[in-house]
């Protein structure tokens, strides 16, 4: 059971149509349908299948920090597309940097498809090498927009959409809000997304979630506590028992700069200029997921329906990132974005055929 919440429009209908049609939406059963948090925790713990080969460059950035682009090669070969070149799909894994195998999975999809799909991994996360103490706050886009733009130069005439994964989405937001008709993107989705991230940290989370990204996070950071310990009092870094602590730690209790948790989040929440945003945004959300609160309070409903750019398909099962079909580890929301790219793409090929029409005298 779904529903799209949205403002009407032309895209809308389409949408409607376009993902009503979809089989896709059915969804399926699992033997743990009204477990979310142990889907949740397959989620993150489960390995990918079949490992993709990844190639991977270093991209420099004008602070001379790096970040790391994951391009997907295999195992698959891409399809192809009948009509212009193959569509370049950017994949924005969670806030801590855990590149899931419901992530690997999409973009093993998308590959098939025909789609050229990349994994954008920020600095230190996921292997990417550490060269300034410095790490990337919750909602700063500045790394991410330089990253659309090489990945423009490299593919100039492809269409650049974006998928985000769980909290990852606050970056992804943040990115479509400050850039607004600049962005580059012809559309994005977000999967389970974080919309409010200050009173996301401060609500906490459930265990079995918080503790795998903490560790996670911690394990990576402690590779470079020599350079951190300039700028961050490592012993709290690494003693905080919460995702707040750490992010306090990190971004607000530092040496040289040191900031109040309030204005932090003035700078970095997801939404501070969602009306700026200016390409669909498809967000993919569950009645039963475990990290948000419920949907009235954690939903920003009424973005939903003033906004002609946010689209969101809610359904009563589904958990944190999960969206389980019958068969063991396949998502049926990988689907569902991969149509709700291809139905955008089919809507903005019919509008421009009917703008380039000889209009009658």
């Amino acid at each position: 059971r779904c529903w799209l919440l949205c403002k009407p429009s032309a895209l809308a209908h389409h949408l409607v149509q376009s993902l009503g049609r979809s089989t896709v939406l059915l969804g399926g059963h699992w033997s743990w349908p009204r477990w979310p948090r142990l889907q949740m925790l397959w989620q993150l713990l489960q390995p990918p299948e079949p490992v993709p080969a990844v190639a991977r460059e270093l991209l420099q950035l004008p602070d001379m920090g790096l970040v790391a682009l994951d391009w997907l090669v295999g195992p698959w070969g891409a399809a192809g597309h009948a009509e212009g070149p193959s569509p370049v799909l950017l994949l924005i894994p969670n806030a801590a940097g855990k590149v899931t195998a419901g992530l690997l999975q999409l973009g093993l999809r998308a590959l098939e498809r025909g789609f050229v799909p990349i994994v954008f991994n920020r600095r230190g996360h996921n292997g990417c090498p550490l060269t300034t103490p410095r790490l990337q706050p919750f909602g700063d886009p500045g790394d991410l927009r330089e990253a659309v733009s090489y990945v423009r130069c490299r593919h100039p005439c492809a269409p650049l959409v974006a998928v985000s994964e769980g909290s990852g989405s606050g970056l992804l937001l943040a990115y479509l809000g400050e850039s607004g008709s600049s962005s580059r993107l012809a559309a994005a989705a977000c999967l389970s997304p974080i919309f409010s991230a200050r009173e996301w940290f401060e609500a906490g989370m459930p265990w079995l979630y918080e503790w795998p990204l903490l560790l996670h996070l911690k394990r990576g950071l402690s590779r470079y506590a020599g350079s951190l310990a300039e700028v961050v009092d490592m012993d709290r870094l690494l003693g905080s028992r919460s995702l707040r602590e750490l992010e306090e730690a990190l971004f607000c209790q530092t040496k040289s700069c040191p900031t109040s948790w309030e204005a932090y989040w003035e700078r970095n929440e997801p939404l501070r200029d969602a009306d700026e945003a200016a390409v669909p945004v498809l967000c993919l959300c569950s009645t039963d997921d475990p990290v948000r609160s419920t949907p009235a309070r954690s939903l920003p409903l009424e973005l939903f329906r003033s906004s002609p750019y946010f689209f969101l398909l809610l359904t009563l099962r589904g958990g944190h990132c999960g969206f389980p079909q019958r068969r063991a580890g396949s998502c049926w929301s990988h689907e569902a974005v991969l149509e709700y790219f291809r139905a955008i793409a089919e809507f903005l090929r019919a509008e421009e055929r009917r703008k380039r029409q000889p209009r009658p005298c």
